[in-house]
C-alpha cells in the first residue's frame, strides 16, 4: 500500500468562501456541551456502491442530472431526495476562523517550539491539537457539534477532513492521537444517525473498525494507486474525486462501474465558473 510523507498538494478541502458564511456564530455553536441525541438514533444509512456523485464542498449547486449522491460543506443545505455527506474541517481551521480559535481556544491550535501555531502551508490553516485526551475530548464538544448540526440539516453521512494531520504537524503529532480524535467524531455521528467517512489517509485503513467508519471519499486514489485499497477495505463504497486527467483515468479503467468516480476542477467551482469541471464514468 502506497504510504505518502505529507498530503499531495492537488488534495483539496472546502474553498474560502464556502466557509466564511456565519462563522463566528457557526464556531461558537460549538460551545455547546457535547452529548448524543436524546433517544436512540436510527442506524446510519451507507452509501450503495457506485452511487453517480458529485463533490461540490467549494459552491452547492443543481446536480447534473443523473447524480444520486454528492458531498456539502456544512454551511449549506442538503439537495433533496440524494445521499447527502456533510464536510467537517475537523482536523485543521478554516482560514477564516483562525482568529476565533485563538480568542476562545487558543491551547487547541497546536503550536511548535516557538509557541507559534504549526500551519498547513498549502492551504493557509492551523492544525488542532489532538494530542492528548483532554484536548480530544474539548474539540469533541465543538466539532461534535457541528456534526449534530450536519444531522439536523438532513444529511445522511459526514466526512471529517484532514485525518492525515498529524503529516503536517513537525512530529507533534501520531497516528494514534488522531484515531483516538476520530473515533470520538465517529461516535458522536452514530448517535446523530450519520455514517461517517473516512477521508483519505490510506495508512489508517487498518484503523477503520476501531474508529467506526462506514465508508471512504477518497481524493486523488487513482493517481497515487490506492483506490483498491479502499474498495476493500469498505466494499466498494468508496467516492473518488480525482483532480488530474491521469489519475481520473487511471481510476476509471481499473475501478470505473464498482466505485463512485468522478473529475473534478481543483477549486471544485461551480457551472458557469471557467474553470468548472464534472465528469464522471
Amino acid at each position: 500500500m502506497p504510504k505518502h510523507s505529507a498530503t499531495p498538494f492537488l488534495r483539496r478541502k472546502r474553498t474560502l468562501a464556502a466557509g466564511a458564511v456565519g462563522v463566528t456564530a457557526a464556531l461558537g455553536a460549538g460551545l455547546m456541551l457535547f452529548q448524543a441525541s436524546a433517544g436512540q438514533a436510527a442506524a446510519p444509512r451507507l452509501p450503495a456502491a457506485n452511487m453517480a456523485f458529485d463533490y461540490q464542498i467549494g459552491q452547492a449547486y443543481t446536480p447534473p442530472k443523473g447524480v444520486k449522491a454528492l458531498s456539502r460543506d456544512r454551511s449549506a443545505k442538503p439537495a433533496a431526495g440524494l445521499y447527502n455527506v456533510c464536510y467537517v474541517n475537523a482536523f485543521q481551521t478554516q482560514p477564516d476562523a483562525f482568529d476565533w480559535w485563538q480568542k476562545n481556544h487558543p491551547d487547541l491550535v497546536l503550536r511548535d517550539g516557538n509557541k507559534k501555531p504549526v500551519i498547513d502551508e498549502n492551504w493557509g490553516e492551523a492544525l488542532l491539537d489532538t494530542s492528548t485526551a483532554d484536548k480530544r475530548t474539548r474539540l469533541a464538544k465543538i466539532v461534535g457539534d457541528w456534526i449534530g448540526g450536519c444531522a439536523r440539516s438532513g444529511y445522511q453521512a459526514v466526512e471529517p477532513d484532514n485525518l492525515d494531520s498529524l503529516s503536517r504537524s513537525k512530529g507533534r503529532l501520531t497516528k494514534a492521537h488522531n484515531v483516538a480524535f476520530a473515533k470520538l467524531l465517529a461516535d458522536r455521528a452514530h448517535a446523530d444517525g450519520l455514517a461517517v467517512a473516512q477521508k483519505n489517509t490510506a495508512e489508517m485503513l487498518p484503523d477503520r473498525a476501531k474508529v467506526g467508519f462506514d465508508f471512504a471519499v477518497a481524493e486523488e486514489c487513482g493517481q497515487y494507486d490506492e483506490c483498491g485499497d479502499f474498495a476493500k477495505a469498505y466494499a466498494n463504497r468508496v467516492f473518488v474525486i480525482e483532480y488530474e486527467s491521469s489519475g481520473y483515468n487511471r481510476a476509471c479503467s481499473a475501478w470505473g462501474g464498482k466505485l463512485s468516480i468522478v473529475q473534478r476542477d481543483l477549486d471544485v467551482s461551480a457551472p458557469g465558473s471557467g474553470d468548472y469541471r464534472y465528469r464522471s464514468c
